[in-house]
This record gives C-alpha cells, sequence and structure tokens, in this order.
C-alpha cells in the first residue's frame, strides 16, 4: 500500500461574497512510502471526489482538486478540495447524465405591417382608397430559447431535419406554428471521470418564438384576375368615362380569384416543415 496515513487539517477555509453563493475548502495531509504514488491515489485517499457534498453545508458541491508536497517532503503531499454551488441543477459526474441547460433571450423581428389598432379592433393597414401601404414595417417581440446540451454523437440527420422546422402542435404553451428551429451547433469536447476518457459532443440549439406565427401572411392582391377561368389583366373603373382601364397597383382578389371590393383578404402560407418539437427538444426543467 503506497498510503499511509490520511489526516485533514483543522484549519477551515470559507468565503461568502454578499449576493453570491459561499464557497469551501478543505485539507489533507497524506504519508506515501512510495514517491512514485500516484496523484489519482492520492486524490482518492481522502474519501473526495467530485461533486461530494461538504459535510457540514450540503449545497456546496467538491468541485476542484490540487496536490501539492507537504513542506517540500517526497513522502507526504496536501491535498485541498473546493466546494462550490453548481450552477446546473442535478449535476452528475458524467457530461452525457447531465441535463440540458436552458436559456431565455428576449428580440425582435421586422414584418410586413398590415394591421394596426382602432381603439382595441384590429383593423387593415389601409389608405383611403383601400390600398396597402407598400413596403410598411412593424417590430414584433420574439421570445428566444438556447438549449445546450451534451450528446455522444452529433446526429447530422437529425439536425438537417429538424432545421427551420416549425412545432407541428402546442409546445412550451404555444400554439403551432409559433416555434421555429433557427440552428443547431455542435463541438467535440472531452472530459476526465474516474479516471476514465469520455469524449462527447457539447450541442446547443436555437429555437424561436414569434407570437403571430411563422406562416406567411400575404394580402390577396393581384395584377391579373381570373374571369371563367381565364387570366386577364385587373382594373379599373375610369372616373370620368366609366370605362375599364388597367391597374396601376394590385387589385384586391376573391377566393375565386376574381376581383373583389372592400379591404383584401390575408392569405397564410405555411413554407416551413412542421414536426414534433416535443420528441426532439423535450421541455426545461423549470419553464
Amino acid at each position: 500500500m503506497s498510503v499511509l496515513s490520511v489526516i485533514e487539517l483543522p484549519a477551515v477555509s470559507a468565503t461568502q461574497k454578499f449576493g453570491e453563493a459561499p464557497k469551501f475548502q478543505r485539507k489533507w495531509v497524506v504519508e506515501v512510502n512510495d514517491p512514485l504514488t500516484t496523484q489519482s491515489e492520492i486524490l482518492n485517499s481522502v474519501g473526495v471526489s467530485f461533486l461530494t457534498p461538504h459535510p457540514e453545508a450540503g449545497y456546496v458541491r467538491a468541485m476542484t482538486a490540487n496536490v501539492t508536497n507537504y513542506n517540500s517532503s517526497r513522502w507526504h503531499y496536501e491535498v485541498s478540495w473546493d466546494y462550490e454551488l453548481p450552477k446546473q441543477e442535478n449535476p452528475d459526474k458524467n457530461p452525457l447524465a447531465r441535463p440540458d441547460i436552458w436559456k431565455w433571450t428576449t428580440g425582435g423581428l421586422q414584418v410586413p405591417a398590415l394591421y394596426y389598432y382602432d381603439g382595441s379592433t384590429l383593423k387593415p393597414l389601409q389608405n383611403s382608397a383601400g390600398d396597402f401601404f407598400e413596403g410598411a414595417t412593424v417590430d414584433i417581440a420574439t421570445l428566444q430559447a438556447s438549449i445546450s446540451g451534451n450528446r455522444a454523437t452529433f446526429d447530422y440527420a437529425l439536425a438537417q431535419a429538424v432545421q427551420n422546422s416549425i412545432n407541428s402542435d402546442t409546445y412550451l404553451g404555444a400554439p403551432a406554428g409559433t416555434w421555429k428551429c433557427s440552428g443547431i451547433s455542435g463541438q467535440p469536447s472531452v472530459e476526465v471521470v474516474d479516471d476514465e476518457e469520455v469524449r462527447f459532443w457539447q450541442t446547443e440549439v436555437t429555437l424561436e418564438y414569434r407570437p403571430d406565427g411563422w406562416n406567411l401572411q400575404l394580402p390577396n392582391v393581384g395584377w391579373n384576375y381570373l374571369d371563367g377561368g381565364q387570366k386577364k389583366r385587373a382594373y379599373v373603373l375610369d372616373p370620368d368615362t366609366g370605362e375599364r382601364v388597367p391597374a396601376s397597383n394590385p387589385q384586391p382578389l376573391t377566393s375565386g380569384g376574381n376581383i373583389k371590393t372592400g379591404a383584401p383578404d390575408i392569405l397564410e402560407r405555411r413554407v416551413q416543415r412542421e414536426v414534433a418539437f416535443n420528441d426532439y427538444f423535450g421541455q426545461p426543467t423549470q419553464a
């Protein structure tokens, strides 16, 4: 046996800053009979490993270990363990067993302005002649969720399958079509767990919530209309002669493609594929 004795030093180090979690430190002196004793054996001899709770403050865990010669002796070593509050909930020594970490960010997005509020009533944003204002945009609030996690492999096919997709059913309390997967990334990483090398992928998924949905909203207007199944140029009536003249701007259309009067309908068109987000991304531990 290389380790002869283990003595914990009575000195206890503890620091705490207002607004931050406390930090503790414990120290031991380990005596060995072989100067070639490995650091791993010396560390293990004190009975502490990563994430071991502090004996007096169980909410902090062993996070950092250090081994140095004690008083320059080849036969004595000082072992210190620093205890901190884990930033991640339910930490695990194995990186593949740790839960995903969710991060939330608010943002904004410019979209075409199609409506306005008249008091509490939502109305089409048009001029007095019933035409939409070309190029008018409005800012809307968005919510971004970043999901960081560890995976044994990076699934390229899965990343391609869900990139730019939208939720097919209710997700995080929001209806279908309001969440979009806007990015997936992964990079290789490695840790040592119980003296064993563990290689894995650190992945991050970015989801973006848009309250009005990701479907395209398009005024049902056009330069042409259908008359008996034939496409014809949209027209307006000349105010002086009452004759039809080619329209100088797109005209509202009915669902059948004919010219209509009044405000144009707003068409919704889904251009992203739908997937079940609950199956791919799960739920945060605390939503």
